[in-house]
């Protein structure tokens, strides 16, 4: 069986690594906000090119935290995609905020075009979800944002190092949220997040607020939360880090790949920005015999994931907002067309030439 994401293969690839980094956190006898979150923090800003960054305990903290350091509440808009995964807008109504959605464009991201048309005088910031690796057009966005003084938060859940007009993604709004959720490009062994900035003041804020509101033990300045990055996963991600650009120039190495070799006129191959690059955190094809050839593939031994078959307006968790079936057609046509192939490091030319000749083969 070829599995659509096999986290063992990285694993395996540096694990003397990795659990010498484990034993030695281990045995430090310091387990939660020590010198391995200090150190990753650090290296990871240094990464992004941002002043700073602050680890949290998931991609989700991030969202939500920003949102509310942000001071965005009841009766603000946020623009966001409408083929979302629904973590992002949950980032925005936590906080009793307003998701208002704009239709992705040929390259899965928000269509930077169309977000102007959607601005009202409840917008308050712009949210660009740098999906599938791939970048938003980050020239339009920031742009429109200046212009109309909104705030942007970036979520680069699934964009670790890639970058528009060769700037890595993260480094642009006011914030960028980053999960290392394990399937991520640089995934913990567990749920982490951090978000990056480069306002002091925005940092300090999230140090605190991640620590029940207190900068010194006891003393609460805000009503916080338990949001902290454990020393054990900073310090495994320092190690995972490290390795972060190969592990990148293998998955673009599997998509040059994909692109080159498979060749079906069921099968709509990815794009990829002019002025982008792509990590690759998935390979998404678009196919209107989407379930036909999900279901031929698994027969043949390999496994697929759908990323996402239902956009968070349909979903049963925002019914409340009273969007139907029909109101963001892209989107909608989009979850039923989609579907992620086979990509992980270490993934063998063995694996990826069968999955190939499978979808060559598939007659729908």
């Amino acid at each position: 069986m070829i599995m659509a994401n096999n986290l063992l293969r990285q694993f395996e690839l540096y694990s003397s690594e990795y659990e010498e980094k484990a034993i030695a956190v281990l045995r430090s006898g310091w387990y939660v906000l020590g010198k391995e979150v200090e150190n990753f923090e650090h290296e990871w800003a240094e990464y992004i090119g941002t002043k700073y960054a602050v680890g949290l305990a998931s991609g989700l903290d991030a969202l939500w935290i920003s949102f509310r350091l942000l001071d965005i509440k009841a009766g603000d808009e946020v623009i966001v995609c409408s083929n979302a995964y629904i973590a992002c807008v949950m980032g925005i109504t936590i906080n009793g905020a307003t998701p208002v959605f704009v239709e992705p464009d040929e390259y899965d991201n928000i269509d930077a075009d169309k977000i102007e048309a959607a601005i009202t005088e409840k917008t308050k910031a712009i949210l660009a979800v740098h999906l599938y690796g791939q970048a938003c057009d980050m020239t339009k966005l920031m742009d429109i944002a200046k212009r109309h003084n909104l705030r942007v938060v970036e979520d680069c859940a699934q964009s670790h190092g890639n970058k528009w007009q060769g700037q890595v993604v993260g480094s642009f709004g006011d914030i960028g949220c980053f999960s290392f959720y394990p399937t991520k490009g640089c995934g913990a062994f567990g749920d982490a997040g951090c978000i990056t900035t480069n306002s002091e003041e925005l940092a300090k804020k999230f140090k605190v607020f991640r620590n029940y509101g207190s900068e010194k033990h006891y003393h609460n300045m805000v009503v916080g939360t338990n949001s902290r990055l454990d020393e054990l996963q900073a310090g495994l991600l320092r190690v995972k880090l490290k390795h972060l650009p190969e592990f990148n120039a293998e998955r673009c190495r599997l998509a040059n790949k994909y692109l080159a070799e498979i060749k079906n006129p069921h099968v709509q191959l990815p794009k990829v920005r002019p002025g982008a690059d792509s990590t690759w955190h998935q390979f998404v094809i678009h196919t209107d015999k989407r379930d036909e050839l999900q279901d031929y593939l698994k027969s043949q031994g390999i496994g697929t994931l759908i990323h996402y078959p239902i956009p968070p307006h349909l979903s049963e968790a925002y019914q409340y907002l009273g969007k139907k079936r029909g109101d963001y057609p892209i989107a909608e046509k989009y979850a039923d067309e989609v579907l992620s192939l086979p990509m992980y490091n270490g993934m063998t030319e063995e694996e990826q030439h069968t999955v190939i000749e499978a979808i060559n083969k598939f007659e729908g």
